[in-house]
């Protein structure tokens, strides 16, 4: 089982900066750590995911370039710093936790989910 808890959302203009956090507890060790974000009337999309190691990181070609995503796995907490955002990236925001994946972008793939935590971009 793995608990997550994610913080660090707000509301930002455009071309501003977030970073979220994702802390989790309970048997972390080995786990994959995806991002996605949901916003209003539309389906949860996948934004970034982070290996254990971190030596393996993917991102939505919306976010590439944009957004970076890493893990300090000695504070059991993955980060998604968030730059240069647009009012599209307004959404909630989830981490998501699975020791296994296929292509980690898919909601399917990952076993634990946070609560999530909003994100507003203002224009």
């Amino acid at each position: 089982q793995v608990q997550l808890v994610e913080s660090g959302g707000g509301l930002v203009q455009a071309g501003g900066s977030l970073r979220l956090s994702c802390a989790a507890s309970g048997r972390t060790f080995s786990t994959y750590v995806g991002w996605f974000r949901q916003a209003t009337g539309e389906e949860r999309e996948f934004v970034a995911a982070v290996s254990w190691s971190g030596s393996n990181t993917y991102f939505s070609d919306s976010v590439k370039g944009r957004f970076t995503i890493s893990r300090d796995n000695a504070r059991n907490t993955v980060y998604l710093q968030m730059n240069s955002l647009k009012p599209e990236d307004t959404a909630i925001y989830y981490c998501a936790a699975s020791y296994t994946i296929a292509t980690a972008r898919h909601p399917v793939e990952y076993e634990y989910w946070g609560q999530g935590t909003q994100v507003t971009v203002s224009s």
